[in-house]
């Protein structure tokens, strides 16, 4: 009996075809796409979230196609655990089981704190946004740690020219860090909101809302004191050998946002 012709032993696969066209493609792969994640935090606990994934690998010149399928399989592969170290893992997997010689990943989340107000103590949850990014070629590998941290900033000039009150805003300071060894997430938490006129919280009681807004007060900063002020702590650690600080602030006098950037690697000299 002849085999039929949809069967899976005699079907095609189009994109082990040759390509002629001789133009190899930098990046190819799954885009957006969910997948529910367990990350540790520095608690000693774990926080269940669920993480958006970019993941792409490198097309040489002579292959016409990638095996997409491949990418959401190796994403069932860590059974919901991920860490820096397992990130790691995630991004040597796939270019194994891809045959690519480059490889990139980027999983995006919401993560968690708890955090007492700085009066009353009462508790809450503020989230902030946080990035693992990946990238390996052939034996050097890179993993970068990305947050966006809410904060408050005091605009310096304002405070002095007038005679009372100075005004401030919500900012956004970004750290997005290579790092080498284990850095926590709260760790660059830490040192964007210790350096902002002031840090900010889920609830605050009006002795807290009294203290945050002197605290601001007696800590005015410009955007570029932010990034410049970041740039100072990361500088200090060796486990940072490479990084980009951003702070934006939504001016509450401007209809635009003042922005300031620093990118350093330690390692280019």
């Amino acid at each position: 009996m002849d085999t039929p012709a949809t069967s899976p032993s005699v079907i095609e696969d189009v994109q082990n075809r040759a390509d002629e066209r001789r133009i190899a493609i930098d990046k190819v792969g799954i885009k957006d796409i969910y997948h529910p994640v367990k990350v540790q935090d520095r608690s000693g606990g774990e926080q269940h979230t669920i993480a958006n994934f970019n993941m792409y690998v490198h097309l040489p010149h002579n292959f016409k196609g990638t095996h997409m399928s491949r990418f959401v399989e190796i994403l069932h592969l860590n059974e919901r655990e991920i860490s820096v170290g397992s990130f790691g893992d995630m991004l040597s997997e796939m270019v194994k089981r891809l045959d690519a010689q480059k490889g990139h990943i980027e999983m995006a989340f919401p993560y968690f704190v708890m955090k007492s107000a700085p009066v009353s103590g009462v508790k809450s949850l503020l989230d902030y946004r946080a990035s693992l990014i990946g990238e390996i070629s052939g034996d050097r590998t890179e993993i970068w740690v990305k947050v966006v941290v809410p904060v408050t900033s005091l605009c310096p000039c304002s405070k002095k020219i007038s005679d009372y009150g100075a005004h401030n805003q919500r900012s956004h300071v970004t750290i997005t860090a290579r790092i080498e060894g284990h850095v926590w997430i709260e760790e660059l938490i830490d040192i964007a909101e210790d350096e902002a006129s002031c840090q900010v919280f889920g609830i605050l009681k009006r002795p807290d809302e009294k203290w945050v807004t002197e605290r601001a007060y007696d800590n005015p900063k410009f955007v570029e004191d932010l990034v410049r002020d970041v740039a100072v702590r990361l500088n200090a650690d060796d486990r940072i050998r490479a990084y980009t600080v951003e702070s934006e602030n939504f001016e509450s006098i401007h209809n635009h946002s003042a922005y300031a950037l620093i990118e350093l690697n330690k390692d280019a000299a």
